[in-house]
């Protein structure tokens, strides 16, 4: 019989605490608090938060939805150490303190460097931050230490080689970056199976993206089971993996809690058909006709405007590849807020001389402008 991993018995649907109901600029208490009981209820019990989440707002918003409303063993919980905000060994120690402190807690069950990379992680060598976790977990007030991480599965191998005393990873896993090689979903899954790392994931829906989807995606989905919906597969997706701890969704709304609570509560792996049926809905995806632009930035250099043109493009490309406008339009407002927007552009050309993708840029842009200005 093989033996039990970290975190197996725990269910596979964890509420990450990122994107909470708000009123105003805060978190909306009552309707977070609503959303826990119906998550406890259903016999889920892994919260996810981090120290720079809303500025401290949501590792307080676990406090008063869950620290002073259940009994301490009958949840987890997890945060994370922001290395960004530390300069020196003596910084980590107040951080995590202050973590502490706004949940109400004693201990973390889960406690994480937050956000490793290549880059990141020769930082927290420097910082001697490893050795902090492990007297961390020492002293009790981590149960069990690991990371998040967002980088390739070469680096990720890397700190799994240096530092063994990592019980778990984080990690960015979802159908879409599956075979995405700047993702790198299944090779960085991989090398955490490799070094027998149990894995929690994160953005199981891209961001929100696969909660939308083209409507030829979405008749694939509901041919099959109509009665879910189309989030369910994403999450589903992931959970059906071995080794993993749980799946992290950011919920907002009581209406979200209730549909992933549902279709997880009693949740069984996916079925063959299932597993075809993703596939199927990836090449619909890869098979969508996008801009081909790949960012060289060549035709920002000169533009008159300072438009740019490269983030345009990419919200408009993800609008045809996901259907979802709102998404798309967030994208677009944060490409264009430090330069000009797609409308101001005054058909001078100077970016159509300089595409080596020979893109009609001038052309797209006014169609980006009818779409988002």
């Amino acid at each position: 019989m093989a033996e039990k991993y970290l975190g197996e018995d725990i269910k596979k649907l964890g509420f990450g605490l990122m994107r909470l109901p708000k009123i105003g600029e805060d978190e909306d208490i009552e309707q977070t608090c609503k959303m826990v009981d119906t998550f406890m209820k259903r016999g889920f019990t892994y919260f996810d938060t981090a120290y720079v989440y809303d500025g401290g707002k949501s590792e307080d918003a676990l406090r008063q939805c869950v620290v002073e409303r259940y009994p301490r063993d009958s949840f987890v919980c997890a945060s994370k150490l922001p290395l960004w905000n530390a300069e020196k060994y003596e910084d980590l120690a107040p951080l995590a303190e202050e973590s502490l402190s706004r949940a109400g807690l004693e201990y973390f069950d889960f406690y994480l460097l937050h956000a490793l990379n290549a880059d990141s992680a020769k930082k927290a060598e420097e910082l001697n931050a490893w050795e902090f976790m492990k007297e961390w977990k020492a002293s009790g007030k981590a149960k069990h230490i690991g990371f998040s991480f967002h980088d390739s599965a070469e680096a990720l191998e890397d700190i799994l080689k240096k530092h063994p005393e990592a019980e778990f990873v984080q990690l960015q896993i979802n159908y879409k970056d599956w075979e995405d090689e700047g993702v790198q979903s299944r090779k960085c899954y991989e090398v955490a199976r490799k070094y027998n790392k149990p894995i929690v994931v994160m953005e199981p829906v891209k961001g929100g993206s696969l909660t939308t989807m083209t409507q030829e995606v979405q008749d694939l989905f509901k041919a099959v089971h109509p009665e879910l919906s189309i989030a369910s597969w994403a999450i589903r997706f992931v959970a059906s993996l071995p080794g993993i701890i749980t799946v992290l969704s950011g919920m907002s709304n009581e209406e979200q809690m209730n549909d992933n609570t549902g279709y997880m509560e009693h949740f069984e792996p996916l079925t063959e058909e299932e597993q075809a049926t993703i596939q199927k809905a990836v090449e619909i995806i890869n098979a969508v006709p996008t801009i081909p632009c790949t960012a060289c930035k060549y035709c920002v250099d000169g533009c008159p405007m300072q438009i740019n043109i490269p983030g345009v493009f990419a919200a408009m490309n993800f609008l045809k590849v996901y259907g979802n406008k709102d998404g798309a339009k967030g994208r677009y407002d944060r490409a264009v807020k430090d330069g000009g927007k797609a409308g101001d552009c005054i058909h001078c050309g100077q970016c159509e001389e300089h595409c080596p993708q020979h893109i009609s840029i001038i052309e797209t842009l006014e169609e980006a402008s009818a779409l988002f200005d």
